[in-house]
């Protein structure tokens, strides 16, 4: 089907291709030199018969050619808009060393300093992309001055160093695979087979269970040096971060921004955060959350209608397709969109729901109970059946075979009477005590139909170490700490007959690399480590808990489903 009629299939926002596209010219390899004298190279689409035009500025490390075209924004240009597209230092043809995340302020502002000087160049422009090019966008967008005009930027965040180390562990399986991709991508084939080889390279070598220091040799036969700086500068407030994170500069960004993510996307909980930013800073920014991870190619469409729209509206005065609620997400579970003023969603409630003793879960209180308890061993770590991943598909799965290890805590409500929507942040509250100072907890959040089948929702987790913040500590219960632990966002339905079910456990290997329990520095940690005794305490003096964000339905909050499909089996009331 071609891309124009597959676009038209879209509903709303109403913007329709016109029957022939019009012809773009096209001039390669255009140089521009950064202040340090390296050439940075940039290709130029000019709608033809168009003498001014508002510029879209890309820059990527991942080519600007063949099938990357279209990612990086081609189709906007026969509507009327220039696009140049960069390739960032150090990849494709472009000169100096590709050291992720770290040039791409300096290097952005310089390349909007060229931009302004050039004769074609009306003022104006914006930015756009996914994943990289998001973030290089917002490296300069606090600074770009007054010719930015609109940012539309796709499952990505304004720091990458939180999706890094996922809770202050290490994200072995996607920081390792992304790696591997950004080695392999020149290679023949390039993009096209790079994700999954790389990926299961990654896996190979993790499952290896080998010290994280020896897996970029034992995944790409070579030490890679941005796995290394990751394992070098775990620590918080590494100088390796500081010109690498703008999470503190997105309020000073003037620019309307609108944001895209999917509800089982690795970035996900760092653009809301963004979005949060800029609302606290006094903006207006869009956000649009479907039933998406970071590989999934169907939000492509959505994406680029969205910024086709946007940038209609900020680079042309066109508001006629921009939507009226800046907030717009896809439920799982009902299988229907919904706008809101907001997020979190105007009226939303937080219900506190107890883990029981054996395994119950519910609003009812605390029972005084012995905690419950479980061994996690690091030479054998609980594995993670599904979850958010950055190069493979991050699907729902059933997750009733993890249910059985004995290192798997499983809490689980009686059959809901009534549909349960939960839209908002998800915390737990959690009492616990490890028989380690440095040990990991994570909890993760399932819908069990009524067959059984127990699938993943949205999960987090916190490292331990001895400098975390203890609670206060009952008479008589020595080494109970109490801990909130982040999950994912979430906007789900668990409807009628299903039940809610709560995991808490110690280890997702291999997205989340095994703590050894030694409190050894990552990169020098010896596998496996040693054993850790966990306990999950529930009394009325240990209230551990799970904190659901309730939301009622409002019928005038949903609306047509503008192109998404939900393959995420949940199926719907």
């Amino acid at each position: 089907m071609a891309l124009r009629d597959r676009l038209d299939r879209l509903p709303p926002p109403p913007i329709r291709l016109t029957r022939s596209l019009p012809r773009y010219t096209v001039e390669r390899d255009i140089p521009v030199a950064m202040p340090d004298g390296v050439t940075l190279l940039a290709d130029r689409y000019v709608p033809r018969g168009v003498r001014s035009a508002p510029t879209i500025l890309v820059r990527t490390p991942y080519g600007r050619r063949g099938p990357a075209a279209v990612l990086n924004g081609l189709p906007f240009v026969p509507f009327g808009f220039q696009l140049l597209v960069q390739s960032v230092r150090g990849t494709f043809g472009s000169g100096g060393e590709f050291d992720p995340l770290g040039n791409e302020r300096e290097d952005g502002l310089a390349t909007v300093a060229w931009l302004r000087e050039q004769p074609w160049f009306d003022g104006s422009f914006a930015t756009y992309g996914a994943s990289y090019l998001g973030y290089s966008a917002w490296a300069l967008a606090a600074e770009a001055g007054p010719g930015l005009k609109a940012m539309a930027l796709q499952i990505t965040a304004s720091s990458f160093r939180e999706a890094a180390y996922v809770g202050g562990s290490f994200a072995l399986e996607s920081t390792l695979g992304w790696t591997e991709l950004t080695r392999r991508q020149t290679s023949t084939l390039g993009l096209l087979t790079a994700p999954l080889l790389s990926r299961r390279r990654a896996l190979r070598a993790a499952r290896s269970l080998r010290p994280l220091s020896e897996l970029d040799v034992l995944a790409g036969g070579e030490p890679m040096r941005f796995y290394r700086d990751l394992l070098a500068n775990h620590e918080s407030g590494a100088d390796y971060w500081r010109r690498r994170d703008f999470s503190g500069t997105v309020g000073q960004v003037g620019a309307p921004v609108t944001l895209l993510g999917g509800w089982y996307d690795v970035f996900l909980p760092w653009e809301i955060k963004d979005y949060l930013a800029l609302r606290a800073a006094g903006h207006r920014p869009y956000l649009t959350i479907g039933p998406w991870w970071h590989a999934d190619a169907r939000h492509n469409l959505v994406s680029f209608r969205e910024a086709l729209a946007w940038f209609k509206a900020h680079l042309r005065g066109d508001f006629s397709a921009v939507r009226a609620n800046p907030v717009r997400l896809y439920v799982t579970g009902s299988r229907e969109w919904r706008d809101y003023r907001d997020w979190p969603p105007p009226g939303m409630r937080q219900e506190r729901w107890h883990l029981h003793g054996g395994g119950g879960l519910g609003e009812d209180g605390p029972q005084d109970i012995r905690p419950s308890a479980y061994r996690f061993d690091p030479s054998d770590p609980t594995p993670a059946l599904g979850g958010p991943s950055l190069l493979g598909s991050s699907k729902p799965v059933d997750n009733r075979p993890l249910e059985k290890r004995r290192d798997v805590l499983v809490f689980t409500s009686a059959v809901l009477r009534k549909d349960l929507d939960l839209i908002g942040p998800v915390v737990a509250d959690l009492f616990v005590r490890s028989s380690r100072e440095h040990t990991d907890f994570l909890v993760r959040l399932c819908d069990v139909a009524p067959d059984g089948t127990s699938r993943n929702v949205c999960e987090g987790g916190l490292r331990l170490d001895p400098d975390h913040p203890v609670a206060d500590k009952p008479v008589g219960t020595e080494g109970v700490r109490r801990v909130a632990i982040d999950l994912w966002p979430i906007g789900h339905r668990f409807c009628r007959g299903h039940r809610v079910r709560v995991h808490v456990t110690s280890g997702a290997y291999p997205k989340v690399a095994v703590n050894p329990g030694t409190g050894e520095p990552l990169a020098t940690a010896a596998a496996p480590g040693v054993p850790a005794d966990q306990e999950v305490f529930h009394d009325p003096d240990h209230p551990s808990a799970i904190l659901l964000p309730v939301v009622e339905r409002s019928p005038e909050a949903a609306v047509s489903d503008p192109g998404a499909e939900d393959s995420s089996d949940f199926g719907a009331c």
